[in-house]
């Protein structure tokens, strides 16, 4: 009979193992959407795939409290729109952001606009939030006019 400590190690090595085939289920999918929709698309190391639209300008770093003012479109792979910031401009501090965002946002500046491909892992994850399903990849289209 197995001892605990063994059924441990199992247990978190089959939801480690689940967990890289949710991984690699959503890059798929990603990669499909991003041929299908002719995206130039970069893949950072993160697994966040993400289109510089303008880079901006200067040579802002974002240290962790930097808040941001964006204009912002999410959609999800099928394109239907989950958020719009109600089509104004909206302030928020980068540090407390879904992931994806604080990984993608800092690759342009003040002016730029950037399309991120979210994975879940970097966005919601399994969870359901609002109207975004559990495991979803996020589409978000975003201009920064702002960041201090």
């Amino acid at each position: 009979m197995l001892k605990f400590k063994q059924l441990t190690i199992l247990f978190f090595l089959a939801l480690a193992l689940n967990s890289c085939k949710k991984d690699e289920d959503s890059d798929k999918q990603i990669t499909n959407f991003i041929e299908k929709n002719n995206i130039p698309a970069t893949k950072d190391a993160s697994g966040l795939y993400y289109q510089i639209i303008k880079p901006g300008s200067g040579t802002f770093t974002y240290p962790a409290n930097t808040s941001i003012t964006i204009k912002y479109e999410g959609r999800l792979l099928d394109g239907s729109v989950f958020d719009n910031g109600g089509g104004k401009e909206q302030t928020f501090v980068l540090s407390q952001l879904i992931q994806g965002w604080r990984i993608g946002i800092p690759k342009i500046q003040k002016g730029g606009e950037i399309r991120l491909i979210i994975p879940p892992g970097l966005g919601y994850g399994s969870s359901a939030t609002g109207p975004i399903p559990g495991n979803s990849v996020l589409d978000f289209t975003i201009q920064l006019s702002d960041a201090k």
